[in-house]
């Protein structure tokens, strides 16, 4: 279920029960887009907002792919290949 961010469309000022100008909130993604606060009923819009990436991925060594179940080869010259 993803997690959107929503804020207050209004400047009249932060959300007490929603603690500040804005919140997050998990909705299925067939839900309706959500048009008030469910807290304060004050009009809010949906913010863009970044996902999560992975932030550095190893190369995968030989190993690691044999373990996976791939067949690995060793390139002997043009266009010939021997498996290790």
């Amino acid at each position: 279920m993803p997690i959107y961010e929503y804020e207050l469309s209004d400047d009249k000022g932060d959300c007490r029960p929603c603690g500040g100008p804005g919140f997050t909130l998990r909705r299925p993604v067939s839900a309706k887009p959500l048009e008030k606060c469910p807290a304060c009923k004050r009009p809010v819009r949906k913010v863009i907002s970044s996902f999560s990436t992975p932030t550095h991925l190893k190369p995968l060594s030989i190993t690691d792919a044999k373990k996976a179940g791939f067949t690995v080869y060793k390139k002997l010259g043009k266009g010939e290949y021997e498996r290790q």
